[in-house]
């Protein structure tokens, strides 16, 4: 179970839209100056908040990139719930797998401050029990699932997709180490295998 990096959750609307603004201002920075040089104090002159607001919620940076991560997760399975949505979008897994990566390649492309943080932490962590790419499984695999009428709770499907996730993640690394915008061949091979491995578990 992974535990929240906010220091407080915010109930009233004016308090979530400041949340908000904080976050914005946390990508923002991380996109121009990278998280070494990232500090609460520059994050609440961006947002235009008053210092004690970003520690109301966040004791520190760290909490502050953490919480910017769980947010860039939830916005990645929304997109793809989306996706999954919209009219005439029917298909098998092959196609739901195309769209995971799709939208993956898009926030990687477009989304401020996840170049760095993506769905993690951008330093090592210590003593995280809960690794990102394990987090991010889980999610797909609640979707997939859902999507698809399988069991969520199959110890095979966790395992198929833990795999399939730690193997995209490392090849979606290489293809924007080649690639500024995503070697296109990498991010190609990258749905091939996806497919080969998973045929396995979900025909």
């Amino acid at each position: 179970m992974s535990t929240s990096p906010l220091r407080r959750t915010p109930i009233q609307r004016r308090s979530a839209e400041r949340l908000g603004r904080i976050l914005d201002a946390c990508a923002e920075l991380l996109d121009e100056s990278g998280y070494d040089e990232l500090s609460t104090r520059a994050v609440a002159a961006r947002a235009e908040v008053p210092i004690g607001s970003v520690y109301r919620f966040f004791p520190n940076k760290r909490a502050m990139a953490e919480a910017l991560a769980h947010r860039n997760l939830d916005v990645y399975a929304a997109r793809i719930a989306d996706r999954f949505a919209e009219p005439g979008r029917e298909g098998g897994w092959r196609h739901a797998m195309d769209v995971v990566v799709d939208e993956y390649l898009a926030m990687k492309r477009g989304a401020p401050g996840f170049a760095l943080v993506e769905f993690g932490m951008p330093v090592p962590a210590t003593a995280v029990p809960d690794q990102p790419n394990h987090l991010v499984a889980d999610r797909l695999r609640a979707l997939l699932a859902d999507r698809l009428d399988l069991d969520p709770d199959d110890g095979r499907l966790r395992v198929a997709f833990l795999v399939a996730v730690e193997s995209a993640d490392a090849l979606l690394r290489l293809a924007f180490r080649l690639d500024p915008a995503g070697d296109p061949a990498i991010v190609a091979e990258t749905k091939e295998l996806l497919r080969a491995y998973l045929a396995r578990t979900l025909d």
